[in-house]
């Protein structure tokens, strides 16, 4: 059996009820958000160093804000900060314009357009199987209050939430609550994480594919049915770019609207790693294929001491704010659901060596993505290049047999020629008929 865990937005039929709990929990997950936010500051201040989420646990433990929630979900705001401050903290080795996470607030005015005072936004609440108590029959949950939030009667311990969501959906075997604001229609919402089992599905074929991951060219995959694919990242560059440059623009005064900034620039990277995820998987099924090997993501980001590469001052921010590790994982989940098995391989050498011949050279990769080899005369995207490397899987010595046998007159065209789909907000992915070329 197949494990999965999808998550379902349920709107909340008894909000008046309900609004005033989740909106004093909604500012206590803020306030211990804050709080260990400062703390962290002050320890990397005084020793250099990180806290990680277990420092923080048992710093915070007895704090009146740590209270101020279910002990689980109190745990889960700490460890989404350290979260932030490890990714922070591995970014600013690259990027100079990288700044630790903020601090969760939001500011009020006077009619001048001075700021009056500061009050903390309604974080998302999330609570686990403990602070949980499902009833399936009347589509009924009840979250466990935090201890300083319980003010009434023992039997009101607890907020009872009364939900709906989408025709034909059944909620069972609920593993997480999260309560989320809806700041646009200003209430709150529930997504609810079930576990699912299902049979284990049969792979489409015996095929392997290879996808090489990059900057310019976000992935480039190649099947062993001589076809390649090349998905540019255009969309993820103009983001890069445009975001930025519009939270820079916030002053000290604009918090709310920074968040709000940050949070679309978050989704929208979450809908275009679930998007090129699904159409690849679904290229793959079409293509029969049973396995796809992807690069290491140490190899894309790190050279052969261990030391963050050096990409350029845009390209290390692209590299290090596109989150390669959460793609693969969303595309290993989706190809598991289909039977297909996704296996990382070294990238060592993948970029350098000829894929028809095998020659090793680093100056025949070329700009504007061109790869040409002086050995066999052979010229292609260097990009598919590496992805066919990838497929190959040339450096798994047990595979030194069947390399040596691959046939010499292979075919380039598909190497050079590979079809191209560019993203499109509305319309996902879509073939484009003229090749993109981008700088490696």
């Amino acid at each position: 059996m197949l494990e999965l865990h999808r998550t379902h937005r349920a709107k909340i039929l008894n909000h008046a009820q309900v609004e005033e709990s989740l909106d004093r929990h909604g500012w206590s997950a803020s306030k211990l958000w804050n709080v260990a936010n400062y703390h962290s500051r002050q320890v990397w201040g005084d020793t250099g160093e990180i806290p990680d989420h277990g420092d923080l646990k048992r710093e915070l433990k007895g704090h009146t804000n740590y209270k101020g929630l279910h002990s689980q979900s109190s745990q889960r705001v700490l460890e989404e900060l350290a979260e932030a401050f490890n990714s922070w903290y591995g970014k600013r080795k690259s990027d100079d314009r990288a700044n630790p996470p903020g601090y969760r607030k939001k500011n009020y005015y006077d009619s001048q357009g001075r700021r009056v005072h500061e009050e903390h936004p309604r974080s998302t609440v999330m609570w686990k199987q403990n602070g949980i108590r499902h009833d399936t029959t009347n589509n009924r949950v009840r979250l466990s209050k935090g201890a300083n939030h319980k003010d009434h009667p023992r039997d009101w311990d607890y907020i009872l939430v009364e939900y709906e969501t989408r025709p034909g959906v059944e909620v069972e075997n609920l593993q997480q609550v999260r309560a989320v604001y809806d700041k646009a229609k200003g209430r709150w919402e529930l997504h609810l994480v079930c576990k699912d089992e299902i049979e284990t599905p049969n792979a489409p074929g015996n095929e392997t594919a290879g996808i090489d991951l990059g900057i310019c060219n976000f992935a480039a995959i190649a099947y062993s049915t001589e076809n390649a694919d090349l998905y540019p990242g255009n969309r993820l560059k103009q983001d890069g770019y445009y975001f930025p440059k519009e939270i820079a623009k916030c002053d000290d005064s604009g918090g709310e609207e920074a968040t709000r900034l940050h949070h679309k620039w978050s989704e929208r990277r979450t809908h275009f790693f679930h998007s090129i995820a699904k159409h690849i998987v679904e290229r793959c099924v079409k293509k029969e294929v049973g396995r796809i090997n992807i690069g290491k993501l140490a190899d894309i980001r790190e050279d052969e001491n261990g030391d963050s590469k050096n990409w350029g001052k845009h390209g290390n921010l692209d590299l290090h704010g596109w989150a390669f590790d959460r793609f693969t994982n969303i595309l290993e989940y989706k190809a598991k659901v289909e039977g297909i098995k996704v296996v990382e391989v070294s990238e060592r050498d993948t970029s350098m060596s000829c894929c028809v011949c095998g020659i090793e050279n680093d100056s025949q990769r070329v700009e504007r993505g061109l790869y040409v080899c002086e050995d066999c005369n052979a010229a292609f995207n260097a990009d598919v290049n590496g992805a066919e490397n990838i497929r190959l899987d040339i450096n798994d010595e047990s595979n030194s047999e069947s390399l040596a046998n691959l046939d010499e007159d292979r075919s380039t065209g598909w190497l050079a020629q590979p079809e191209v789909y560019l993203h499109d907000l509305s319309t996902g992915f879509q073939p484009q008929e003229q090749v993109v070329d981008c700088k490696p």
